[in-house]
């Protein structure tokens, strides 16, 4: 018998699926009827995600008086994004929220992205781009995606281990570099994190590609591991283990922040903002919850959600304000005073369309040049 994940093997899917499907309280139960559940695939953490997805769930239940089910498939941008071309138009998923744009403009470029119904009136308050000499678009002129919400890639550290190592705190992109943070420095690679593959780009159109390859060798000769995702990236900082990690979304920082760990986060000018895209699948089952999704993430309650879990509003709209100690607070702390990315202005080098063109062979060129040669490099640096 056919389901939604239209294979022989679709039981083996279905328990797994059931396995992360909750109720806003936190309990597991099987999967219900498919037009009540709403399954979103995503790179974002589960910090945001599952406050997300609790509150969306409490709404339909307010508006519609549906008991609405929600589950994830978490994965890294790239992992994603394979995946969903994979199902070719034939989704398992609802919901692509989160990642580096241009993978979601490939997506609609195949047409396995449906046309969103945004109001016009959320529509026009989200500008179209953010940053200069390159504008970072917010928002897709053909309506295949939106952003939801802001997003800086940057480096977080361990100011006691740095002080240890006689190593001053990191402003710069350069920072990285010091010969004392041999071994130091992890991150993940540009093949598993979206995050990370953009910010490899920026270091290539900053640097060109002669330099810019002999600058991410450099820094591969500091690092101490790759791990696999963006995420497990600020947890290894966290736990001491090493002292920077590069190229994570501040709201990873934030959320070890919360947790108690001492934890600094900085945005090197050029950092590359995100504005966390979502879209709705061709094809999705569940296409009217998926599109009321959309249309709540960008509520003035989705967007007081996200931006008390460390992301910024995607609109001049809203900005983060919360009473003194407060989650939204810290966020301000955090970044150091950041209430909006649209209060000052956004310097940005990242070219989409050479960054979607560039995209298999910057990950092929890391896997020859660094990943196969990691070993010579720690020699040679």
């Amino acid at each position: 018998m056919r389901t939604r994940y239209g294979h022989p093997f679709a039981i083996i899917a279905l328990i797994l699926v059931a396995l992360t499907v909750a109720d806003p309280a936190g309990v597991a139960h099987a999967q219900p009827a498919a037009d009540h559940t709403l399954v979103v695939e995503t790179p974002i953490s589960a910090f945001v995600v599952n406050s997300v997805l609790k509150e969306f769930s409490q709404f339909a239940k307010e508006k519609w008086n549906v008991v609405l089910k929600t589950a994830t498939m978490r994965a890294g941008t790239p992992t994603l994004y394979d995946r969903t071309v994979a199902w070719k138009g034939h989704p398992e998923a609802d919901v692509f929220w989160g990642g580096e744009p241009a993978l979601f403009d490939k997506l609609a470029a195949q047409k396995l992205l449906a046309g969103l119904d945004v109001s016009p009136e959320v529509w026009d308050s989200i500008p179209a781009s953010i940053g200069t000499p390159k504008a970072v678009p917010l928002k897709d002129p053909a309506r295949f995606w939106v952003g939801t919400a802001l997003e800086v890639y940057g480096l977080v550290y361990h100011p006691r281990l740095l002080r240890q190592l006689g190593v001053p705190e990191p402003r710069d992109w350069e920072d990285v570099l010091n010969p004392r943070l041999k071994g130091q420095i992890v991150q993940s690679k540009p093949t598993r994190s979206s995050s990370s593959h953009a910010t490899y780009v920026i270091v290539l159109q900053t640097k060109g590609e002669t330099e810019g390859w002999e600058w991410l060798k450099r820094l591969a000769a500091n690092t101490g591991a790759f791990v696999d995702s963006s995420r497990a990236v600020p947890a290894a900082v966290a736990k001491g283990e090493f002292a920077i990690g590069f190229a994570v979304p501040s709201y990873y920082a934030f959320e070890e922040k919360l947790s108690g760990f001492d934890i600094k986060f900085v945005a090197p000018k050029n950092a590359f903002v995100t504005p966390e895209p979502v879209a709705v699948l061709a094809g999705a089952r569940n296409s009217r919850f998926a599109r009321e999704f959309v249309a709540f993430l960008l509520s003035e309650r989705g967007q007081r959600v996200l931006t008390e879990r460390g992301l910024f509003p995607i609109t001049p709209r809203y900005k983060v304000r919360g009473a003194p100690g407060s989650t939204a607070e810290l966020v301000v702390e955090l970044t150091g005073g950041i209430r909006s990315f649209f209060d000052a202005p956004v310097s940005n080098v990242y070219d989409g369309e050479v960054a979607r063109s560039q995209y298999q062979a910057i990950n092929e060129r890391f896997r020859l040049d660094i990943e196969a040669a990691w070993d010579d490099l720690k020699r040679k640096y």
